[in-house]
């Protein structure tokens, strides 16, 4: 994003996840930041993610 531009709520927020993540070496994935925008914007509700998350991890 070029210096001054806007940024949306929901990007700052994805940003700021994404800073402290990478402190810990485990920068987002793109489809990651994907998943949080969807959240942020209302098309997919938290809880089911976390569920299709929790889902697709214990089945392996």
């Amino acid at each position: 994003m070029e210096v001054g531009a806007y940024m949306s709520n929901s990007e700052t927020i994805i940003e700021n996840v994404n800073a402290t993540m990478s402190m810990e070496d485990m920068p987002l994935l793109d489809s990651d930041k994907e998943h949080i925008r969807e959240c942020l914007e209302g098309k997919v509700d938290f809880q089911d993610a976390i569920n299709a998350l929790i889902n697709k991890y214990m089945h392996k």
